[in-house]
């Protein structure tokens, strides 16, 4: 506006300079709409989006029901002067030292977001002016946090921290409204202790958890003392049954010898070094004259068996040329005297073994 008025003055100076009637009038003319717009700009103001404006009248004083909201609006230049508020919510972080109720020193910070209550910023502005948020918020969040913190416990406002912070806001928002301030959102940001405290309060941790270790060991020694209780019961057993199992019959012995044989034959075949082991070496006292005869009645049994199977296949007794010890009953029950008839079977045909023997 400045630059307009003095581009004016330089060209009322060069008209005036060139002298003539019409050089006056238009001398007018530019006066007179420098003034008009002069006078539109100062007569003029804009409310901006989430503002509210009041106006201030030099003559009446504040209007209280006068509250302007966004947009062009007019005034009177010089009587009339607007004072705007910006009524959107704007955050402020807030720190309290205060003691606890068992008088430990804590250290508390809140983030509030305030905004002004749009009805009541003429008696705002009578009252606290437009640093309202400076004015006020401090004083009444210092003064909630001290009466909130002291109702708890140092522990209790780690452990109820929620119901700590539900219980500054409500009081909060309860005070803010005594001066017209809505607060939209208050939460905890920080909650701290004097270093002394932290350190008692890692050191009582760290008993804890070396307790819960001791406890784990104890319980994990009686659990292997039961185990071994267990596995000496089972192993106790396990002898009395085998016991058992050799004094009712001795073959079960033999048995176990030939499996140990097995596993040992397995483990030597699967070497790359080559070892020759003897009879005894593989657990197989080919010598005991007690385990031989048992195997050769078992070798027996079970050839007589095979025999007793073909002549059901042949379906009549066999002459006795070609089976001569041989005795057979009406069920086909075959009696072999020595057991190396039997071998005349293996692997050939009945009929073709017949023929070669009656060849002969």
């Amino acid at each position: 506006m400045q630059r307009f008025i003095q581009h004016l003055r330089d060209l009322t100076g060069r008209m005036s300079s060139s002298g003539g009637k019409g050089a006056g009038l238009g001398l007018k003319l530019l006066l007179g709409a420098g003034a008009l717009a002069y006078g539109l700009k100062e007569a003029t103001y804009t409310v901006e989006g989430g503002q509210r404006a009041i106006i201030f009248n030099r003559i009446g004083g504040m209007q209280m029901d006068t509250i302007l909201a966004e947009g062009l609006h007019f005034r009177i230049p010089w009587f009339q002067y607007p004072i705007i508020y910006d009524i959107r919510a704007k955050p402020r972080k807030i720190s309290s030292l205060t003691g606890s109720k068992d008088l430990q020193m804590v250290n508390i910070g809140v983030r509030v977001l305030s905004r002004p209550i749009a009805s009541s910023l003429p008696v705002m502005y009578q009252q606290l002016g437009k640093d309202y948020d400076e004015r006020v918020l401090p004083s009444i969040v210092n003064e909630v946090l001290k009466s909130v913190v002291a109702k708890f416990n140092a522990s209790q406002l780690i452990t109820q921290r929620a119901q700590v912070s539900l219980l500054v806001r409500r009081e909060l928002v309860e005070r803010a409204k005594d001066f017209n301030i809505i607060l939209d959102d208050v939460s905890i940001t920080e909650l701290s202790f004097s270093t002394q405290y932290t350190a008692a309060v890692e050191a009582k941790q760290v008993a804890q958890q070396e307790a819960q270790r001791a406890q784990f060991y104890v319980e994990k020694a009686k659990q292997d003392q039961r185990q071994k209780i267990i596995q000496a019961e089972g192993e106790a057993e396990a002898a009395k049954m085998l016991g058992q199992a050799v004094t009712k019959n001795p073959g079960y012995l033999k048995l176990r010898k030939i499996r140990a044989a097995q596993t040992i034959a397995k483990t030597v075949s699967a070497s790359q070094n080559k070892v020759y082991l003897n009879a005894d070496s593989l657990v197989l006292n080919l010598q005991d004259q007690t385990f031989f005869n048992s195997f050769s009645t078992a070798l027996k049994k079970s050839r007589v068996d095979r025999l007793s199977s073909c002549i059901r296949r042949l379906g009549s007794t066999p002459p006795t040329w070609l089976f001569p010890s041989i005795t057979v009953s009406k069920n086909y029950d075959v009696s072999v005297p020595e057991v190396n008839v039997c071998e005349l079977l293996e692997g050939a045909d009945v009929r073709t073994a017949a023929q070669s023997v009656k060849a002969q």
